[in-house]
């Protein structure tokens, strides 16, 4: 028979409902027995559509990590993202937190600390790998057909789609704006694709230019320029110890056509790919250029569309798999402070104008 975790959920609000709550649902694997938010009226309705009917609701998280629970969640705001999951898996519980792993290095690092102390599992909310393109282009990595990958591009822009809801605007919640916000799926998509996580240097842009701006067109309505205490755009130059390089770039308004969100573009000495139109694969063979799209839908036979895996379920089976069956994780914590160390570089490059090195 299949174990059920007993679970609990620190933050109820978008990237809860969005995600997680629905994901852990679908799987199966998941019994949601204790939600906490700052906002108790948020808290309980999660619980009415997605709680035991026994779940206790809380307001403080020091509360909830006192229950006997499998498993936290960790929901929330960037900058609370790591004393939770700290506390958490010193009370003993195995915590999934979401993307950025957290607000600074110091505290990633701090976060990796306590799991291998605790012997907890830790994993961050990068639900990009589990993407059909993404887990194809892996193996293609992992086996050698790309070669030796020494330059890549991390897209994350946007045109006009400022997040205009919840503390996305605001830095001393979040620490940042596009940057640690869609350009982190960027980023640690390209690492783990080029599975190299030895940074060198970091020279880093960040900009602020259109946020004064009225009639912006934006996806979800016009913003307020006097909350909007983030940048707006954020591009980075990355130098690994090997000598590959990496340019990233994040945007949540910028006035460009070149629309990408979580990809990657990565060059190696064998072949190239990228995500601009489905998963291209480029390379010469038998004297030609040609270009490799796999087929990644679920589609095989005529008036069968194919039963195609969520990514956001996929995360929750891995995460599920490695508390009750001891399989590895797909995204380490170890990893994903490494993401954190060169997002907080590029900020502190901008801010200095220089080049950061790394020891």
């Amino acid at each position: 028979m299949m174990k059920v975790l007993n679970v609990g959920v620190v933050g109820c609000g978008g990237i809860a409902n969005g995600k997680h709550l629905p994901a852990m649902k679908r799987t199966g694997h998941f019994k949601i027995v204790a939600f906490c938010d700052l906002i108790e009226e948020r808290a309980e309705k999660a619980k009415k559509e997605y709680g035991t009917e026994d779940a206790r609701v809380y307001t403080d998280y020091q509360e909830l990590i006192k229950e006997e629970l499998d498993a936290v969640y960790v929901l929330t705001p960037n900058s609370s993202h790591a004393p939770i999951a700290i506390a958490a898996m010193k009370a003993g519980k195995n915590v999934m937190c979401e993307k950025p792993m957290a607000k600074t290095f110091a505290e990633a690092q701090e976060m990796v600390k306590t799991a291998k102390e605790t012997g907890k599992i830790l994993t961050i909310g990068y639900q990009n790998r589990y993407r059909g393109d993404s887990q194809y282009l892996k193996k293609a990595c992992v086996n050698g057909d790309l070669g030796e990958v020494y330059y890549a591009k991390a897209h994350a822009i946007r045109r006009r789609a400022v997040p205009t809801w919840g503390v996305f605007l605001d830095e001393e919640k979040q620490g940042g704006g596009p940057l640690i916000d869609i350009g982190t799926h960027a980023l640690d998509l390209t690492l783990w694709m080029m599975d190299n996580y030895e940074p060198a240097s970091v020279t880093g842009s960040v900009f602020r230019k259109l946020a004064d701006q009225k009639d912006t067109g934006n996806a979800w309505g016009d913003w307020d320029p006097e909350i909007f205490t983030v940048e707006d755009s954020a591009f980075g130059f990355i130098k690994m110890k090997n000598g590959a390089t990496i340019h990233l770039e994040a945007a949540w308004a910028l006035n460009s056509l070149e629309v990408d969100e979580a990809k990657t573009t990565l060059c190696g000495t064998k072949a190239g790919a990228d995500m601009k139109d489905g998963l291209r694969i480029n390379r010469v063979q038998y004297g030609r250029q040609c270009v490799e799209k796999p087929a990644l839908d679920a589609a095989g036979v005529a008036f069968y569309d194919g039963d195609a895996e969520r990514p956001e379920d996929e995360e929750q089976k891995v995460f599920y798999e490695a508390i009750v069956d001891g399989k590895p994780l797909t995204v380490l914590p170890e990893q994903a402070m490494v993401v954190t160390q060169i997002l907080e570089a590029i900020y502190e490059s901008a801010k200095t104008g220089k080049t950061i090195y790394f020891e």
